[in-house]
């Protein structure tokens, strides 16, 4: 197990307008160089796959979704998530979001001895259609490009090695 590895991954249904906005931002984000050691996956509405997947030794995971939390349409948020939520989460084959995902991993991990990442963050944005039909809103839209540069930035810093302190 490599417990350098970062996983980016995409969240979403494609089928409901903003929700598709993590699918759009890890199929953008495989035009740029990545570090060794970073997987981009697009797990769309596959919650359980994630989650074994996040079991298998990353040190960091970035979840990429629509987030709703109240700002503006298309605001890109930067959120420092926990891998164990207070309550149990809600399974359902077709929309399991990054809270349920995160809320099986204590349950996973006993049954496989699997290990959760060190670190968990969300990019997240405020959508603003969540009904059916195929294509992002203009403003979700517009902020993709925003998003992919925040998970460049997190996959930089997180890539990089632990720096050793030294007395001055």
């Amino acid at each position: 197990m490599n417990r350098g590895r970062v996983l980016v991954a995409g969240v979403g249904n494609v089928f409901l307008g903003d929700d598709g906005f993590g699918v759009e931002t890890v199929r953008r984000l495989g035009a740029h160089p990545l570090p060794p050691g970073v997987d981009v996956v697009d797990t769309g509405v596959r919650g359980v796959d994630l989650a074994y997947r996040l079991l298998d030794g990353y040190r960091t995971a970035v979840l990429v979704d629509a987030t709703c939390r109240g700002g503006a349409p298309g605001t890109v948020y930067l959120i420092e998530a926990s891998a164990e939520p207070a309550e149990a989460p809600v399974l359902d084959g077709h929309r399991m979001g990054p809270d349920a995902v995160l809320g099986l991993l204590a349950t996973l991990a006993a049954g496989t001895g699997g290990e959760p990442p060190g670190r968990v963050l969300v990019v997240g944005c405020e959508p603003a259609v969540l009904e059916e039909g195929i294509g992002l809103s203009e403003p979700v839209a517009a902020a993709v490009d925003e998003a992919v540069r925040v998970v460049l930035r997190v996959v930089d810093e997180t890539a990089q090695p632990e720096r050793e302190t030294t007395p001055c």
